[in-house]
């Protein structure tokens, strides 16, 4: 994909990290990306180059990579590999979440962290970018071998993190079982009970409203996309991709104003119900997707909706798509099929779902779209408001956390908006968001200094 990046500082840093890291396909997608969008902010901010801002913008702060060794329950031993990826922490401790699944990697990594900076500036949050993980795959183990597990990693992992250093929360393979076993193994090695992960149990420091974060953020903001051009999402047919926690909640509230959702999905395919799906119906995908069970167990139960094996969800008619499962989920020939099919607005649950060249394609035909660094930032909002009742020794109503997370995606929405309408094109939000949230982290960085 070649990036048309006007600004010649952006140019020159972008040639070089382009072939520094010419293996790191999905690292470089998420610079690219930034670095064209930026350009008409960095005209304005020449004091960017003296101090070798963006140079320093698109390198992690520090790397960790470290073995973990773990013993199966038949005692078998084995290795994998952990790693921690400081990215920036111009505005605040490193944050962002854990992934554990055997696509985990440098570049993905690398990508996710570069993808948080933006997204931790958006929330207007004091928290800088950071992500990690390991290639273990829990799918398929025992809970004793999930902790032995987690507590190999954390014991590696616990040097470099801290309450005001760097916080991690879950992620793709973390949820709350993994969080918990890492936070006990945490506390048990240092003897401090801190608010140093996020996404924990509500019985030892987590927040209320934090599973459902990321999707009621995610529809929160589509919702002032719609503002925007007068409307809601009354009667709007909707797609949405994954099964997890992100699409659960964001169909969820989907429901509760009033749309239609007709999709959900997991790596085996995609289940169809032309009648939509109800809250009854989520409540069942709810139980059987808790047992780890595949997607197709929604058709055994509602036999009027299809199973597509194999297959993604975007070749379906509807007026608006949520991808919430992983990054990949849209390619060049997915959006000309939404197109034709007559979507209007695309808003990414999941971490740059949709490839450089789709997006385009989308914004050129006049489909609203949502970068997830803005749209999908309520996840690791609602984490910060979690540090926040850690720090202060509080907890908050569900309704005062969702109340604030309303007003943060609203607050993110408008800012996006105001930038793109300041410079570049008006409602570009994947435009505005880089360049408000580079803003912010840029300024941090010239005020610090070269560090």
């Amino acid at each position: 994909m070649e990036y048309n990046i006007k600004n010649a500082y952006c140019k020159r840093v972008w040639d070089e990290v382009s072939q520094r890291y010419a293996d790191q396909g999905h690292f470089l997608q998420a610079v690219g990306l930034v670095l064209e969008t930026i350009s008409p902010v960095v005209d304005k901010m020449p004091e960017l180059e003296k101090n070798a801002v963006l140079e320093r913008f698109v390198e992690p702060e520090r790397i960790i990579m470290f073995r973990v060794p773990w013993t199966d329950d038949k005692g078998k031993n084995h290795i994998n590999r952990g790693f921690r990826v400081q990215f920036n922490s111009a505005i605040g401790p490193y944050k962002g979440g854990l992934r554990f699944s055997p696509e985990v990697n440098l570049d993905v990594l690398k990508f996710l962290g570069f993808e948080q900076v933006l997204k931790n500036s958006l929330t207007t949050l004091p928290m800088g970018g950071g992500k990690g993980g390991s290639d273990f795959d829990p799918h398929g183990k025992s809970d004793a071998e999930v902790m032995r597990f987690c507590q190999s990693f954390m014991t590696e992992l616990y040097r470099h993190i801290g309450a005001d250093t760097d916080v991690p929360a879950g992620d793709k393979g973390v949820g709350g079982r993994e969080v918990a076993y890492m936070f006990g193994q945490y506390k048990r090695i240092t003897n401090q009970f801190t608010g140093v992960l996020t996404g924990k149990g509500l019985e030892f420091g987590g927040s209320l409203i934090r599973p459902e974060a990321t999707g009621y953020g995610l529809i929160y903001f589509a919702e002032n996309m719609l503002k925007k051009i007068g409307t809601d999402f009354t009667g709007k047919v909707c797609l949405v991709s994954g099964d997890g926690n992100v699409a659960q909640y964001a169909t969820q509230k989907l429901i509760s104003l009033g749309a239609k959702v007709v999709t959900l999905s997991d790596s085996t395919g995609y289940i169809y119900d032309p009648e939509g799906i109800d809250q009854k119906k989520l409540d069942y995908v709810m139980k059987f997707r808790g047992k780890h069970e595949k997607i197709d167990e929604y058709v055994k139960k509602f036999p009027k909706a299809k199973f597509h094996k194999g297959a993604k969800p975007w070749g379906e008619k509807a007026d608006c798509a949520f991808p919430c499962a992983t990054q990949d989920e849209i390619y060049l020939d997915d959006a000309k099929v939404m197109v034709k099919n007559g979507i209007k607005l695309v808003a990414e649950g999941a971490n740059m779902p949709t490839r450089a060249e789709a997006i385009e394609f989308l914004q050129k035909n006049k489909v609203m779209f949502a970068p997830g660094k803005a749209s999908n930032a309520g996840g690791v909002a609602v984490s910060g408001l979690e540090m926040s009742q850690n720090s202060e020794r509080l907890s908050w109503t569900s309704e005062e956390v969702d109340a604030k997370l309303k007003q943060i995606m609203t607050n993110i929405h408008d800012g996006a908006y105001a930038a793109s309408k300041k410079y570049a094109t008006e409602g570009d939000y994947v435009a505005g968001a880089n360049i408000v949230g580079f803003v912010k982290v840029a300024n941090a960085m010239v005020a610090q200094g070269l560090v």
